[in-house]
């Protein structure tokens, strides 16, 4: 039974909450502490009126619109287990108890690392029925995932733009140059700055062919050297052995064609 004695301890705000739930016939001794705050208070008591068992969230390390997520969760019968946790921006734990309440696999993004937008984004994907691994990383910010997420809805090749060097502005280009509603060199001079019309195609070449062009994106080679290795990843050529800034084309071409060679002899004595 509360004592009402102990009613110096409070503040107005707090003996009103107690008081409510002493008018209400519930056990406020769940919540008749000064560790609680009013806005705390008030949640175990909206929690108490529900029947709800509010000891999973009456530690005072949940703020008050922690604790709401909570017992919205427990009114929803969700396994408020999978967010209960101070760790969690009470958004997150939003984002968390969508997912539970549309079925979805949250363990592919419960976890601190994403910020709310980038679970909120890895949601709206995995609500879609969409491959959300390939954009399901925190290197990637909500916006570039927003992107990448658009693309995959469109049934386009993601591949051709899911870098994490692209921000979101240079990926949502891309995307419209795969849907055909913009220039694909004029995207590909923003998204690589420095490198003249030339050393873009080969570029742009590399990646419709997926091969990793980081290998050769680089202002040191020209656009012919940049195309001898191009040339050798398309083949699954070594090309370590010539992708030396130093080595002009000719030289490049004379190693590329040797490794290409060697590589179909090998293949033949296989057979």
């Amino acid at each position: 039974m509360y004592n009402t004695k102990n009613s110096f301890k409070f503040n107005e705000e707090q003996t009103n909450e107690i008081k409510l739930g002493l008018d209400l016939n519930l056990d406020v001794n769940q919540y008749a502490n000064p560790k609680y705050n009013s806005s705390q208070m008030e949640q175990i008591r909206l929690g108490l009126e529900k029947n709800l068992d509010v000891t999973i969230y009456t530690d005072p390390k949940y703020n008050q619109k922690q604790m709401e997520q909570i017992r919205f969760g427990l009114e929803k019968n969700l396994d408020v287990s999978k967010y209960a946790n101070p760790n969690f921006h009470y958004k997150q734990m939003e984002q968390i108890g969508f997912g539970l309440k549309n079925k979805v696999d949250i363990s592919i993004y419960v976890n601190s690392k994403y910020n709310i937008d980038q679970m909120r984004q890895i949601r709206f994907g995995l609500e879609k029925n969409l491959d959300v691994s390939i954009y399901a990383n925190p290197k990637y910010n909500s916006s570039q995932m927003e992107q990448i997420r658009l693309g995959l809805i469109e049934n386009l090749d993601v591949s051709k733009y899911n870098r994490y060097n692209y921000n979101w502005m240079v990926m949502s280009d891309i995307r419209k140059v795969l849907k055909g509603k913009k220039n694909i060199l004029k995207v590909f001079k923003k998204a690589y700055p420095g490198f003249n019309d030339l050393q873009i195609k080969e570029i742009v070449k590399g990646l419709y062919t997926n091969i990793d062009i980081s290998l050769y994106d680089n202002h040191d080679y020209n656009h012919k050297q940049m195309k001898q290795i191009r040339k050798g990843l398309e083949l699954g050529l070594d090309i370590s052995k010539y992708n030396d800034k130093n080595y002009n084309y000719e030289k490049m071409k004379q190693i590329r064609k040797k490794l290409k060679s060697e590589k179909i002899n090998l293949i033949k004595k296989e057979i």
